[in-house]
């Protein structure tokens, strides 16, 4: 197994030296909301809607904005109505409790509403370098493909496995490797296989 996870370390770092978070923020809560903007949708995306709402707010004006507007700004990511009420909510919450700062404080954060442990993971590796591995979608694929994981295990199942076999100071810059590497090359359709030198890892390549 270890020679396993440091063949994987050493073609990720070759791969993507320096992996970082593609969700574009100045400041801290602009992290958390594009965070919760992201579920389902993609950074690119995400990206080109925050530009725009932070043109017209920031977390204070935020707080105290109309549903409906923060609604129109926010449909390209989707599940609009449900997210600008989140927004408007974290917006509040944030002002009220830590005068519009994110504070490196998981149960709080959590307790935010769509913030859940992954959205957390990321905000809190990237302000507060916390050491976590956040599992998202390409995360947990590229986790179940290399063996990491069993194709059964929950997202929580995945995240503590990834935890426990590699070293706590790679936690934070294996998530954004991990994530890049889903994104761009083990994707969900059409994985570049032909050139990934970890073929022989790989449950899905096997099969086909």
């Amino acid at each position: 197994m270890k020679d396993k996870i440091n063949k994987i370390i050493v073609y990720l770092d070759e791969l993507y030296p320096d992996a970082r978070c593609e969700l574009e923020y100045q400041k801290d809560y602009e992290l958390l909301i594009a965070t919760v903007l992201s579920a389902q949708c993609t950074d690119k995306r995400v990206n080109e809607v925050t530009k725009v709402l932070w043109q017209k707010y920031d977390i204070f004006t935020l707080s105290k904005a109309n549903v409906k507007d923060i609604e129109q700004i926010i449909r390209p990511v989707g599940s609009y109505t449900k997210k600008a009420s989140y927004l408007l909510l974290i917006a509040k919450s944030l002002v009220f409790n830590y005068n519009g700062h994110v504070p490196n404080n998981r149960e709080y954060l959590e307790s935010l509403p769509g913030v859940g442990r992954k959205t957390c993971n990321v905000v809190l590796a990237n302000l507060y370098g916390v050491p976590t591995i956040a599992v998202d979608t390409h995360v947990e694929r590229v986790s179940k493909r290399l063996k990491l994981a069993y194709q059964k295990d929950s997202v929580w199942q995945v995240e503590q496995k990834l935890m426990r076999k590699f070293p706590k100071e790679k936690w934070s810059r294996l998530h954004h490797q991990l994530v890049l590497f889903g994104r761009y090359k083990c994707k969900a359709i059409k994985p570049e296989c032909k050139d990934c030198k970890l073929q022989d890892l790989c449950v899905y390549y096997k099969k086909r």
